[in-house]
């Protein structure tokens, strides 16, 4: 096994990314290296970039990942689901280790709201500490005991199930799982991002008989509307009036009353008091897309009241969410060309990588290690 790995990490906020180099350790018990293959560039990169979110430095980024099994430690055998591994299986996993012993873990269930010394790859995890290598978007990666390990099924290639990264799995939590979409429901999705796409892209596997996606710019719209992706798109960059949009929307909607379900994807915080305006009596909101602090907004919680709103809040996802979007892959390639949504780069153009998604020129920016 190679002994040195190349790494993107983040050494300060605000800066450019750095190309370090590092040992590759052995894999201990339980634990496995990965040779990376494609890592995803997500929207929390750019946040992470920024410096919006908490998170130590150096940090080697990289929170979405899939490749193939270098090597594996004493008593790691099998897969979460009980298929047997062998170096040079294609792998996905689980980009956090949540605690297991806190309340929300054990009690409620809810592992994304974790107290305890949650771990998240390409995150929270100095790249000064051992094992350094702890973020996808390296040569190697080190996934620890813990990690909810995944063989990659046959009918996907790596890239498909890099396509929707963390996007899928976030998704599968906030709008399949907080909210319920049922034959014949309308949907208004907020945003045209990968969460967005993706929420839209479950919403009609679950049934709904009309899906409209309120978001932008217009490429990525044209882009779903190839992809079959939502039955009506609303480009705000066009429509630049909120109570316009919420005209045009409901025009959509059986007597004008509004949206069974909303999923908001989109970050900005006004865009949760324009779900409330979408939605018809007694609807269901999931509000996914506030991952990040952008600030408070004016909101008139009586229409959550008068209306009997259901509104639900998604944090992440957890390890049912993303054995839910693997097992999801199948469904979802029937129905859509998952690949056109990547844009390739290699690992040394980490820096255009995040620069184009900042911008939001590509949908889905993708590191493809290793055939420079």
């Amino acid at each position: 096994m190679t002994t040195r790995s190349r790494a993107v990490v983040l050494q300060k906020f605000d800066q450019p990314l750095e190309i370090r180099e590092y040992d590759v350790p052995k894999p201990r018990e339980m634990s496995a290296v990965v040779r990376v293959r494609y890592a995803g560039v997500c929207g929390t990169d750019v946040h992470l970039q920024a410096g919006k979110l908490p998170v130590p430095t150096p940090v080697v980024l990289g929170h979405e990942a899939v490749g193939q099994i270098s090597a594996l430690g004493p008593g790691l055998t099998h897969d979460v689901l009980g298929n047997p591994l062998r170096p040079g299986d294609w792998v996905s996993w689980l980009n956090n280790i949540a605690c297991g012993r806190c309340r929300f873990c054990l009690v409620e269930q809810q592992p994304t709201l974790c107290t305890g010394n949650r771990k998240v790859y390409g995150i929270n995890q100095s790249a000064d500490s051992w094992p350094h290598l702890s973020g996808g978007w390296s040569d190697y990666i080190y996934l620890q005991p813990g990690t909810v390990l995944v063989r990659i099924p046959e009918v996907a290639t790596p890239q498909q199930v890099i396509s929707l990264g963390c996007a899928g799995p976030t998704a599968v939590h906030g709008a399949l799982n907080e909210v319920q979409v049922r034959f014949g429901d309308t949907v208004v999705v907020q945003g045209s991002g990968p969460v967005g796409l993706a929420s839209a892209m479950y919403a009609h596997l679950a049934g709904a008989a009309k899906v409209i996606i309120v978001g932008g710019p217009t490429a990525r719209l044209d882009l779903a509307k190839q992809l079959g992706v939502g039955h009506h798109h609303l480009d705000i960059f066009e429509i630049t009036d909120a109570a316009e949009r919420v005209q045009l929307v409901r025009q959509e909607t059986s007597r004008n009353a509004g949206a069974d379900v909303v999923i908001e994807a989109t970050g900005v915080p006004s865009a949760v008091a324009e779900a409330i305006d979408y939605a018809r009596p007694d609807a269901a909101i999931s509000v996914v897309g506030q991952y990040t602090d952008h600030g408070t907004t004016p909101i008139n919680p009586h229409l959550i009241t008068r209306k009997n709103l259901n509104i639900s809040g998604s944090w992440g996802f957890g390890a049912r969410h993303y054995i839910g979007y693997i097992a999801s892959l199948p469904k979802l390639l029937e129905h859509f060309d998952l690949g056109r949504l990547v844009t390739e780069y290699s690992l040394t153009e980490a820096n255009s990588a995040i620069e184009d998604a900042k911008a939001g020129s590509v949908l889905k920016a993708v590191l493809r290690v290793g055939d420079e």
